[in-house]
């Protein structure tokens, strides 16, 4: 059952260019998992979705890379640096608990936001905000993505279909190196993490060819800040 709800998870989030680490994580809190392996699995299941996605989109050449570099830049070396860093597991459940209900938050904001990118991209904008966005993820597990798309929506730096398409290789870069710091401090994915692998990638997989056929934008994205929100209040007075 809970590599089908990862897969489900994997699924939604494809829908809408995402890997879902927020989910992953808070879908690891209602079950339970202690925080040790929390973080790596999650981030070891958004490297496989993620490199699916960023495969797909890359085939297809919607990627703008232009843009994307400078993110990369800045995220990646805070995205090692965030994983070498272990938290508490109150201090742990707390701060990925806020970072959830700020995901839920900001998917909310980002809601209606569907105008064309309308303004150049400033260099130290697009440095500071994969600098912030890359250690988040290194210490919680996220992915970035969730944070990345409704930040660049927000300031008109990019449309949802730019974003769409930015996000994978954005949160595989981030996850990859968060991982490798999190592997060195001594934290290992669950023992399953295969079956999961294997769930999100199916998930990926079909997430990416339904794309929104069957449902509508509003519906994934109710469902998801839902989760989000819950999970969030649940860490959070964890």
């Amino acid at each position: 059952m809970f590599s089908l709800l990862l897969a489900i998870i994997s699924l939604l989030y494809t829908t809408v260019g995402q890997a879902g680490g927020t989910a992953f994580l808070a879908l690891m809190a209602f079950a339970g998992l202690p925080s040790t392996e929390m973080r790596p699995t999650a981030l070891g299941l958004n490297i496989v979705v993620a490199t699916y996605s960023t495969w797909v989109f890359n085939r297809n050449k919607v990627v703008d890379w232009i843009m994307l570099r400078p993110l990369l830049l800045s995220s990646m070396p805070t995205a090692l640096a965030g994983g070498l860093v272990v938290l508490g597991e109150h201090i742990y459940k707390t701060l990925t608990g806020f970072v959830l209900l700020l995901a839920g938050a900001v998917m909310i904001v980002r809601h209606g936001r569907t105008a064309e990118r309308g303004c150049e991209t400033p260099l130290w904008g697009t440095l500071s905000i994969g600098a912030v966005i890359g250690l988040v993820s290194g210490l919680t597990g996220v992915g970035g993505g969730a944070f990345l798309a409704p930040t660049l929506i927000a300031l008109n730096w990019a449309s949802p279909k730019q974003t769409a398409a930015l996000s994978p290789p954005f949160i595989l870069a981030n996850s990859a190196l968060g991982f490798v710091g999190v592997l060195f401090t001594g934290q290992f994915p669950a023992p399953d993490f295969g079956l999961y692998a294997i769930a999100v990638l199916a998930g990926a997989a079909a997430g990416t060819v339904i794309g929104l056929k069957w449902m509508s934008q509003t519906t994934v994205r109710f469902i998801l800040v839902a989760v989000l929100l819950i999970a969030g209040i649940q860490l959070v007075r964890a």
